[in-house]
């Protein structure tokens, strides 16, 4: 067996390990939990613009992108651009692909950020629901004669929202590539967190992910990403495509 091989077979038994110890599952929860009230997603920057992410989601998606190298990522909901500008990057480094970034209110100051940013080159923005027909329509432009595709929802959390864009866009999720479904950690979280969002327990992304997964067996929850992760606001959001 070669060094990498051994190496990947080392971290493939201490990504077991960590599922099975209970007490550093614990510690992972204390620790989101804690961090939550202080809004500590909030905290970082991919190349000078908010990514409102953990960081270890932004590690988890780095590997996804290098190792799928998608041709087109469709991604719900854009808030500061973070995001857009962290996958762009990525594709920048392997030197092919783009981006489409769909969010029913793209803010004016948000949008100069990202459209004078130097990875704005691989972005495309479309202002409006990510569920409506007209940008669907536009959307399936963009995929068209993709061989490589991604997709991230990451806007309105609301179970029906959320089943609805699963239905609607995971079609264009090619196999072997990820659809992945952020915030679905609330489902695992105190209510009294989400006290003023219309979404809850019962009533948010792990809960369309489980409703999508009872009619699709295209898909599987990879559950090995959010072992490795530990902490996470994806877990069971990340999605493989198995099958076409």
């Amino acid at each position: 067996m070669d060094k990498l091989k051994q190496f990947k077979k080392e971290v493939d038994n201490r990504i077991v390990k960590q599922d099975e110890d209970n007490k550093i599952q614990i510690s992972a929860k204390k620790f989101f939990l804690d961090t939550l009230s202080h809004q500590y997603s909030y905290n970082f920057r991919w190349l000078g613009i908010p990514i409102i992410q953990y960081p270890q989601d932004i590690v988890a998606m780095q590997e996804i992108i290098w190792e799928t190298q998608p041709d087109l990522i469709i991604e719900t909901g854009i808030a500061h651009g973070g995001s857009l500008i962290f996958y762009a990057s990525i594709l920048e480094l392997i030197g092919k692909g783009e981006i489409i970034g769909i969010d029913i209110d793209i803010r004016k100051h948000n949008k100069i950020e990202i459209e004078k940013h130097k990875m704005f080159k691989r972005i495309s923005m479309l202002e409006g629901s990510s569920i409506s027909k007209n940008i669907l329509e536009k959307v399936k432009e963009k995929a068209e004669g993709k061989k490589s595709i991604m997709v991230i929802l990451d806007s309105n959390h609301t179970h029906d929202h959320v089943l609805e864009e699963l239905k609607l866009y995971a079609p264009f999720v090619t196999k072997n590539n990820y659809l992945v479904v952020f915030d679905t950690i609330v489902e695992d979280m105190p209510n009294e967190l989400f006290e003023n969002r219309p979404w809850g327990k019962g009533n948010n992304p792990k809960t369309a992910v489980w409703e999508f997964l009872k009619d699709n067996e295209n898909f599987i929850i990879d559950k090995n990403i959010e072992n490795k992760l530990l902490i996470t606001v994806a877990p069971s959001g990340y999605l493989k495509k198995i099958k076409n």
